[in-house]
């Protein structure tokens, strides 16, 4: 049997022109070689449209052990005509190689790749494929939706990650209709922050929770993702309608343990909490409880731990600040905007 590397195109510059209009393509952009010399490569497939156009640019698996952005890129490359397009649709179902053969977060040598972005030319083996990724693959893009999901041991809501100051990335933002939307500024060496500082919109999509694929967080995102098409005019997709308006976190932080023992968080993802109200219980071995944890501002659950052997300094819950939006693109302020550009 051929081996897939072996069945479809290899090549080191990424171009889109590299398929025909009205086609769609399968290959590999080689990145890096490992201890034997062989070429490593991130698959892609190029979906070029009949008419010039924008490059739409989606990315999963950043992180090797985060899935559920595969089955979306599977979905629209199915459902998405290369006749009706209008420009190029990029789809990358794993990014981070090495990590997702080992069904692990990190890259190969344990460093995060969302936290060293654009990486170093002359750096260490997870800085230059960082590197590598930014140079052949993402510079190529005019928008990018980056999806992610938790790691090991945590649960994520379907929430979005985006500069809400920036009226192009917080109308992409409600686009996805998630229940919360996060307000990050672009200089935090993550992707989707070294996309906005190129010139590129871009979003993170976190799509729930690691190693498994989720149908009630993977229909929505493909949604997201057609109708952010649509805003760019890429496709034409049927506007969708918005169940509730998405909270907007102004920032967030993690909350830690302090001692160890066996964490019981008690909020659900999605669900607000009051400054000072009960989030977190510990016990020692012997059912004992041994530390209280309480909200230390008024926040939206993110995210949260469902590990409960919790050493100290062990992740508690992910919470989002509510608070003053001033400065943010409000959903008001963003339907008012799409009036416009229509």
């Amino acid at each position: 049997m051929i081996g897939i590397m072996a069945k479809y195109p290899r090549v080191t510059e990424f171009d889109v022109e590299l398929g025909e209009p009205g086609t769609r393509t399968n290959l590999f952009v080689e990145l890096i070689h490992d201890g034997l010399g062989r070429a490593v490569g991130v698959p892609i497939v190029l979906v070029r449209g009949k008419r010039p156009g924008p490059v739409f640019g989606i990315t999963c698996a950043l992180h090797g052990n985060e899935l559920n952005g595969i089955p979306v890129v599977h979905r629209l490359i199915e459902t998405v005509d290369p006749e009706k397009l209008r420009g190029t649709m990029v789809a990358c179902p794993v990014l981070n190689i090495p990590g997702f053969t080992r069904n692990e977060r990190e890259y190969r040598d344990g460093k995060d790749l969302n936290h060293l972005m654009p990486g170093k030319e002359h750096g260490n083996e997870s800085q230059f494929y960082a590197h590598r990724l930014v140079e052949r693959l993402v510079s190529k893009f005019d928008v990018l939706l980056d999806l992610h999901t938790a790691s090991f041991g945590r649960v994520n809501s379907l929430y979005v990650r985006a500069d809400m100051t920036n009226p192009v990335t917080a109308q992409m933002a409600y686009l996805q209709h998630p229940k919360i939307i996060l307000h990050n500024p672009p200089s935090d060496f993550t992707l989707r922050g070294t996309a906005d500082e190129l010139g590129i919109p871009a979003i993170t999509v976190e799509i729930g929770d690691p190693q498994v694929f989720q149908p009630r967080h993977i229909k929505p995102t493909i949604a997201g993702a057609r109708a952010v098409m649509s805003h760019f005019g890429i496709l034409k997709s049927k506007p969708r309608v918005q169940a509730a308006e998405p909270i907007l976190a102004t920032g967030s932080s993690w909350m830690f343990t302090d001692f160890g023992g066996l964490l019981e968080v008690l909020p659900e993802v999605a669900t607000t909490v009051e400054e000072g109200e009960l989030v977190a219980r510990q016990l020692d071995i012997f059912g004992a409880v041994v530390r209280e944890y309480h909200a230390p501002f008024d926040g939206v659950v993110i995210g949260k731990s469902v590990n409960p052997v919790s050493p100290t300094g062990a992740r508690i819950l992910h919470l989002g600040r509510l608070g003053d939006l001033d400065g943010l693109v409000t959903p008001e302020a963003a339907a008012e905007q799409s009036k416009v550009d229509k």
